[in-house]
This record gives C-alpha cells, structure tokens and sequence, in this order.
C-alpha cells in the first residue's frame, strides 16, 4: 500500500482539481456509459411501437448495439492515448457521444437508431478506458482500488436512478426527449473535463504510436496471467449483469406484471452495487483485493445456484427473485472495482493499452454472454438463472486457474 508521501505525489498529477473533485469527475465521466445505457429501459416498448419492431426480443438491439459500439470502439482508445495525451483523445470521444445523441433525437428509422447507438458506445469507450487510465496514471496498489470503488459508488448510482429517470422524462415528453437529456448531461461533462481535468500522462512517459509500440503492449498485456486472466474473469460478471440488464424489463413488465412500477423494482435492486462500492471502498485497504473479490465471487456462486434451482422447480415469486438479484448486484459490487484493480495493477508502463484491451475483453466477451441470456427469454426467469450460473462459476473457475488454485491471497501477501 502506497504511503503518504507517495499518494501526496501522485496527486499533483491532477491538479488543479482536489481528491474529491477528481473522483466526482471520473465518477461523471464514467457515468454518461450506464445512463445512456439504463435511461433506455422503459422506452424500449415505445421504440418497437413508434417503428413498428413486433419482436420484443429485437428492440433488445437498442442495447446491444450501444455496447458492441462500446466493445469495439475500446481496442484503439488505448493505445491512442498512450501517444498522444489521455485529454484529447477523452474530449474527442466525448464529442462524439453528444454528435450521436443528436442523430438519435433525429433518427427516421430505426436502422438510423441503432447506427446512433454504436456511435454513442464508441464515444463512450473513451470516456470508460480513459478514466481508468487517468486513476493509474495518479494512484497505485490499494490506493487505486479506493479511488475506483470511490468512483463506481457514484458511477454505479446511475442504474439506480437511470431508468425512474427514463419513465420520468416519457412522462413529460416520448422516447426522443432522453436524447435530449444525454445530449445535455454530455455537453455538460465535456465542458467540465476541457475546463478542469488536467492531462495526467507525461510526454516523457507518452509512447511512439507504431505498429511496433502498439503490438508490444498489446503482448505485454495479453501474456500478463493476472491481468488476462482478471479480464476474463470480469467478462463473465459483466455477461451475467448484462444478461439480467436485457432480460429485466421484460422479466418485471410481463412475466411478474409490475408495469410502470418496473423502474422502481430495478432501482431498488441496483442500490445494492452502490452499497457494495461504498463498503468496497471502506474495507479494500485493510482487507486487500482478492480477500472481498474473491468472497463476493463464491457468493455470487452460491446465490446463482439457489435462484436456477428455484426457476427450475417453478417456485421464484417476485419477492425471492428480488432478494436473490440484490444479492447477485451486491456480489459483483464487490469484484468489479477489485478485478479492475488486480487487472491494471501491472500495467503502469502500459496503463492506456492494458485499459483498452481489459474493457474490449469484458465487454465484448460480456456482451456474447448476455446477447444470448437476452436472446434466449422465454417469457419465464429459468434463462436467466441459467446464464446467471454459467457465467459466475465460469468466473470462478478463471480466477483459481489465474491464482493457480489459491482463492483469497494470490501468490504473495494479500492483497
């Protein structure tokens, strides 16, 4: 763990701006991701009615072509900023975003949407990969991990008001107006970030961008076993929420008819991420990374268990389905900020590229798994708690070939 001194140090990196100025804006730049992502859930009906799409199922690609965008867009992000600065190549992305925005407030089709969706993940793979970056380039060890659990505790708010956001705004306006709003809230965080975040990659630690550099990194990252092996890990947690992400409204809307109340019934299960980050925060420094990832991670094990045990017998009503997915979003709450962590804690001479390949790797890996979780809803929870299985004891299964079969202290002291 860092000392003092050191996070002293580390914090002229981003100055002008304080700790807990810099965590905010992380945490806000973070967060356009999940609020363009989550503010979509309620609309996602009138968006079939308004362009005549009779598959449910098919309206899910409002979301999916927002991640893929996201997914893709990652791979060059990285090494992009590793040469010429983190702070133009995070504006641009953020351009971006608002540029897509606009096409969706005007999109006559819904292949028009779909394109804007892409777009608007692609902007965002910016502003997820190069966050990341700035806190590796100011903080390190268990320092880091505070600083990211800080930052998802904000960031992760998002799905908890996101969609009672959403159906608020339908209620003033239709599905257009959330555009608007992720068009504003984008203008907003990009003229925060060009007017107060300050570039935190030195030119002298800036690499050549080269066929040659780029393919180095990209090596040294990918034959790393902690940092491959904690992108996989963290492709199955991400498949496992994205699964539920896309099977929630209609799971809560039809198969449980809470209608209008659906938003309400999400956000009270997300809460629980934010309450996992704030203790993640708390406990990371005097309980290391793997001691909490690794517990939530069996947890999260044992949960997925009981909930496809009882989907398969028919006996999940409303209120155990939603004490078991509180459970499920605790769990992860408490591995995402510490895989993140685990995975960029070697990776300080290629913080930029390692960033960009470990989001590429669990988004796109993520995004396969829950496509088909989606894709597979049948009207009753059992897929679901199916993927919701498959996905976590995959995790586990990574995580001890990467620890070499040594849950909870790794190959040194704890950490």
């Amino acid at each position: 763990m860092a000392d003092t001194s050191a996070d002293t140090i580390e914090i002229v990196r981003h100055q002008p701006m304080a700790f807990t100025e810099f965590v905010i804006v992380i945490a806000a730049i973070m967060a356009l991701n999940p609020l363009a992502m989550d503010m979509m859930l309620p609309a996602l009906p009138d968006i079939g009615s308004a362009f005549h799409i009779g598959s449910a199922n098919r309206v899910q690609m409002v979301l999916s072509a927002f991640v893929i965008g996201f997914g893709f867009g990652q791979f060059a992000i990285g090494p992009l900023s590793d040469s010429f600065g983190r702070r133009p190549v995070l504006v641009g992305g953020m351009v971006l975003y608002v540029i897509a925005s606009l096409l969706a407030i005007a999109a006559p089709s819904f292949e028009t949407l779909l394109l804007a969706r892409a777009l608007e993940g692609l902007g965002t793979a910016a502003t997820r990969v190069i966050a990341t970056s700035i806190v590796r380039d100011c903080y390190a060890g268990r320092r880091m991990a505070s600083v990211v659990s800080l930052a998802m505790m904000v960031f992760i708010a998002i799905p908890v008001v996101a969609p009672a956001f959403g159906q608020a705004v339908m209620l003033l306006t239709q599905w257009r107006g959330i555009f608007v709003v992720l068009t504003v809230y984008g203008i907003v965080a990009l003229l925060w970030t060009i007017f107060r975040l300050p570039e935190t990659l030195p030119e002298n630690e800036r690499k050549p961008f080269s066929v040659a550099a780029i393919s180095d990194a990209f090596r040294a990252t990918l034959t790393n076993r902690q940092t491959l092996g904690y992108a996989l890990a963290a492709s199955g947690i991400f498949g496992a929420v994205l699964g539920y992400v896309l099977s929630s409204q209609q799971l809560f809307t039809g198969f449980y008819g809470l209608g209008h109340y659906f938003p309400l019934a999400f956000a009270a299960i997300a809460v629980t991420i934010a309450i996992a980050g704030f203790l993640n925060a708390r406990l990371v420094g005097r309980l290391g990374m793997r001691m909490i990832s690794h517990g939530a991670l069996v947890g999260a094990v044992v949960i997925a268990l009981v909930c496809f045990s009882a989907a398969m017998l028919g006996m999940l009503p409303l209120w155990l389905f939603m004490t078991l997915s509180a459970g499920m979003m605790f769990s992860f709450g408490l591995m995402f900020a510490n895989f993140t962590a685990l995975a960029m804690e070697p990776q300080r001479a290629n913080a930029g590229t390692a960033s960009s390949l470990y989001g590429s790797i669990t988004t796109l890996l993520g995004m396969a798994a829950g496509a088909v979780v989606g894709q597979a809803f049948d009207g009753t929870p059992l897929p679901f708690a199916t993927g919701f299985l498959a996905c976590t004891a995959t995790a586990l299964v990574i995580v001890l070939i990467t620890e070499k079969g040594r849950l909870f202290h790794g190959q040194g002291r704890p950490v």
